[in-house]
């Protein structure tokens, strides 16, 4: 379940983490004990980052953890099968897990939040499949605030100085299968778009579970309709939609074979 970290000690096997920290005061502590706490529990430090990630300076990476760079590797997809090899070498090693720690630079080349929304899909289903830990930190300063929605709604989990958790938060449930929480509204609608572009790229049909969606109104459903769309023999499938959210989408006129979403029963 989704839910809201106080600290690293509250981090277990399996979560993907949207880290906010503050750049002037980051919790060395926190970081480093998660660090410690690998070698403690077995599992194998992986660190994607250019640059020192907050609070863990260079030299305090324990020797057998594997550091990689986002900016020397070729490109986002190659940088995920980095890390899922280093998982694999992992087992074979005798770790219990990896956790990883990463912090990439911002970019303002086009498309880019929806290829950084991709990224961190891919990433939270790697955590998901292999019950890996992932924690990405995203400094505020750093980055602008609608890309930082676009990132938090697509982590199960947050941490840091945030005040406010996203309006929705779709995360892995399985293969190609997404779980969805939350509101769907005008103003998390552009949000949910890029989400929904970057999950339909992986394949041609993609399953949602709105089991614990509270609403999504028609900016939400238009926004679900058109990344539908994008791409050609994509189809979407929403499985475990309340009764208000299935009489809206009829409502709409949606629910007619020319739209390639179908709001299961």
């Amino acid at each position: 379940m989704a839910r809201t970290l106080a600290t690293f000690d509250d981090v277990e096997l399996g979560d993907h983490i949207c880290w906010h920290p503050d750049s002037a005061g980051a919790n060395h502590a926190g970081v480093l004990a998660y660090v410690a706490d690998g070698a403690l529990y077995g599992d194998k430090i992986v660190v994607a980052a250019t640059g020192a990630v907050p609070g863990l300076p260079r030299d305090a990476v324990p020797s057998a953890s594997v550091i990689l760079d986002p900016q020397r590797v070729a490109d986002p997809d190659s940088l995920l099968a980095a890390v899922r090899r280093e998982a694999r070498t992992a087992v074979r090693e005798g770790y219990r897990s990896v956790r990883v720690l990463t912090e990439r630079p911002p970019s303002a080349a086009p498309g880019d939040a929806e290829e950084l929304v991709a990224q961190e899909l891919r990433l939270d289903e790697f955590a998901s499949e292999t019950n890996a830990i992932v924690v990405c930190a995203f400094r505020p300063s750093r980055w602008d605030g609608p890309t930082l929605d676009h990132v938090a709604g697509v982590h199960p989990h947050e941490m840091g100085i945030r005040a406010e958790r996203p309006a929705f938060r779709m995360y892995s449930a399985g293969a190609d299968v997404w779980s969805v929480d939350g509101v769907i509204d005008s103003e998390g609608a552009d949000a949910f778009h890029t989400a929904m572009r970057a999950a339909t790229r992986f394949s041609p049909k993609v399953t949602l579970r709105f089991d614990a969606l509270e609403m999504i109104d028609a900016a939400g459903m238009h926004a679900l309709v058109d990344a539908a769309r994008r791409l050609p023999d994509r189809r979407v499938v929403v499985e475990g939609a309340n009764d208000t959210v299935r009489l809206c989408w009829q409502l709409a006129g949606y629910a007619t074979a020319a739209v390639p979403v179908v709001m299961a029963a």
